[in-house]
């Protein structure tokens, strides 16, 4: 599954990608597309896609710009095999390591990969860095990457979880409710490419900002639950 905004000069390759690297393991698989709102022309290009490959390629599309998390939400919700793999449409992976992740796939939950290294700019990889430090303190989620774009997820999980975030907070929100569901996490390298094309959206401040208001929403939740069972174990001690 790829969510997608503005990325006309990636979208087609990473697609047939996708695609190609699916043939080559011989299973089952649909590509979705969640076109988040663009207006470069990454709708056209996906819907062409699909047209020619029917069956195979799925595209999904958001009038406006709704957001990272709502797209990948879009995308996770709609998915109808029963594992779940999802990366960007900027071509920064190599979508051929996703046998990496399914290699571990019958003993975990949810497979994460994790940039090793990271191949963008020194002060996004060190805000990557901080925002990992910052949610493992809070949430004791104990994951190297948390925004790795190279995940593989049972696809039960999303039958038993909610996602509220709309933003860049969606990748912290899946792990830390499906941590807290009972599912099982673990961490692969994987290889990360520089962007060569398009634009990328993480260090718009207001992306930022959404990000912090959505992390703060879900730990004043959790700690409300806490509060709660505790709460109740209290009253029955006594």
């Amino acid at each position: 599954m790829l969510p997608a905004f503005n990325e006309a000069a990636n979208i087609e390759e990473a697609v047939l990608r996708c695609a190609a690297v699916a043939d080559e393991m011989g299973f089952e698989y649909e590509v979705i597309v969640v076109d988040d709102g663009s207006y470069d022309g990454t709708r056209e290009r996906v819907e062409s896609l699909a047209s020619s490959h029917q069956g195979r390629i799925r595209s999904l599309h958001h009038p406006q710009n709704r957001g990272y998390g709502a797209a990948l939400k879009t995308g996770l919700l709609s998915a109808r095999m029963d594992r779940v793999f999802f990366t960007d449409a900027d071509l920064q992976f190599d979508v051929a390591e996703i046998s990496r992740l399914l290699q571990h796939a019958d003993r975990y939950d949810i497979v994460c990969g994790y940039r090793a290294p990271r191949r963008d700019p020194a002060m996004r990889v060190f805000n990557g860095w901080a925002w990992s430090k910052l949610v493992g303190g809070l949430f004791g989620l104990s994951v190297r990457d948390v925004d790795c774009a190279f995940k593989v997820f049972d696809r039960c999980i999303f039958e038993r979880i909610a996602i509220h975030s709309i933003g860049a907070f969606v990748n912290t929100e899946i792990l830390v409710r499906a941590r807290a569901a009972g599912f099982s996490v673990v961490e692969v390298p994987v290889t990360h490419y520089p962007r060569l094309a398009g634009d990328s959206s993480g260090a718009n401040p207001r992306v930022i900002a959404r990000a912090f208001k959505e992390l703060a929403l879900l730990y004043r939740e959790l700690k409300v639950l806490e509060d709660g069972s505790m709460a109740s174990e209290e009253r029955e001690l006594y």
